[in-house]
């Protein structure tokens, strides 16, 4: 079962609050110094700072155009 949107709407990054949107099988931070992405492992978000991994500035704004462009 896919993450529902309105767990996804309560979502938050553990490390610095701000918004997730999904991106395949990751949730990623909307928070632009951190760029920080959850894996997704059997439908159950990994929402530990320790295992997420930091994503590089033109991957991460990649994502939030395609979020962005989504939500239009």
């Amino acid at each position: 079962m896919p993450i529902r949107p309105e767990l996804l709407e309560i979502l938050v990054c553990p490390k610095t609050k701000k918004p997730l949107v999904l991106d395949g099988a990751r949730l990623v931070s909307t928070d632009e110094a951190t760029r920080l992405a959850y894996r997704i492992d059997n439908d159950i978000p990994i929402m530990l700072v320790d295992e997420a991994t930091t994503l590089d500035p033109t991957e991460w704004r990649r994502v939030m155009d395609a979020h962005t462009k989504a939500d239009a």
